[in-house]
């Protein structure tokens, strides 16, 4: 495996682990995962911080939760640590296009810089 593979590979982990419902329930863990300066322009046009998406992220959800169903996900290094992710995410009958960059830390590895979302139609069944 290249450095390349190795570090969209990182990304790419990161960015399932964020979207386990067990992570997102636990603020340690999505802190984790978050750089200090995150910030997200979410699907529903909003602009979230990291104060803002712990918030959002430990709140409990009102009834079962729904799998987040990843496809289409891709990776470009953009700079040495720096990593450039594409993919769609289903969420019950919602599908959000999502964009992340992570940048790697010396000490605390590979963090979500910037998130955002943007509302797709879902594709029809043939």
């Amino acid at each position: 495996m290249t450095d390349d593979e190795r570090q969209i590979q990182a990304a790419i982990e990161g960015e399932l682990r964020l979207l386990e419902p067990a992570v997102r329930a636990d603020d340690a863990r999505v802190s984790a995962l978050l750089d200090p300066e995150f910030f997200e322009f979410g699907a529903s046009g909003r602009r979230w911080d990291r104060t803002t998406i712990l918030e959002a992220t430990g709140a409990v959800p009102d009834g079962p939760e729904l799998p987040v169903v990843v496809t289409e996900m891709a990776g470009t290094v953009l700079a040495q640590g720096v990593v450039h992710l594409t993919y769609h995410a289903d969420h019950g009958d919602r599908r959000v296009r999502r964009s992340s960059l992570w940048r790697r830390h010396p000490e605390a590895g590979w963090r979500l810089y910037f998130h955002q979302g943007t509302p797709t139609p879902m594709p029809t069944k043939e």
